[in-house]
């Protein structure tokens, strides 16, 4: 298979993270997986720009808004798959071998499993909730990253320019199932130790309940940022 994936990363001042993310991602570089990267910036004021052009990556600007920005970001994108993934997000080895393994058999949406990076018993549940959630219900989110075709991002509209919930409108949009890939995503645990792993927990089940219901995405947004 020859480098026929676009990486879209959304940022806003993630200079503590997004080396990591890059990181990982050499790996689909090295191996011809990846054809090129994207990173949509929502107008950063630390050196997350600086960092994205020292890799080599394609710089989109525009204002911030998650969604807004993964919709810029994929729409500057040329390759046949996109990989979508937060700044967060740190792909585990050989992630690039289980993707090519999977895309020689299957061409529909797929995603990460999910681990935080932290250790403990509320870490370990909270990602096997979300890895439950995703298989049972067909509902990652974005930080378990997303690979789809092209054909089938444009076919469900692409993101829309909202700011919570974007991955779950693109999810429910397709008109396939996703399947989750035999490889992990790791990502930061800062806002769960900030608020309480069970606090946090269960904000995020009560907005995707929410959400689901028909609650405004930007004030569904207002809300999870008090």
């Amino acid at each position: 298979m020859s480098a026929e994936i676009s990486v879209v990363i959304p940022t806003l001042n993630a200079e503590g993270t997004l080396p990591a993310c890059l990181n990982s991602l050499m790996e689909g570089l090295t191996t011809g997986l990846i054809r090129e990267l994207i990173v949509s910036d929502g107008g950063s004021d630390d050196a997350t720009v600086m960092m994205a052009d020292d890799v080599g990556a394609r710089i989109v600007s525009g204002p911030a808004s998650r969604g807004g920005q993964l919709r810029r970001g994929c729409a500057d994108a040329q390759g046949k798959m996109l990989l979508i993934l937060h700044a967060d997000t740190v792909l585990e080895p050989g992630w690039s071998r289980v993707v090519r393994d999977y895309l020689d058999l299957e061409t529909g949406p797929a995603y990460f499993r999910l681990r935080f990076r932290a250790t403990g018993l509320m870490p370990m549940l909270v990602a096997g909730w979300a890895n439950l959630r995703s298989g049972l219900f067909g509902l990652p989110y974005g930080d378990q990253g997303l690979l789809v075709t092209r054909a089938d991002y444009d076919r469900a509209g692409g993101f829309p320019d909202q700011p919570l919930m974007e991955d779950v409108a693109l999810i429910r949009a397709l008109d396939r199932s996703v399947t989750g890939l035999p490889a992990f995503a790791h990502t930061g645990a800062e806002r769960y130790q900030r608020a309480g792993w069970l606090r946090r927990g269960a904000r995020n089940i009560w907005t995707l309940t929410r959400y689901l219901a028909g609650a405004d995405p930007e004030r569904l947004a207002q809300a999870y940022r008090r």
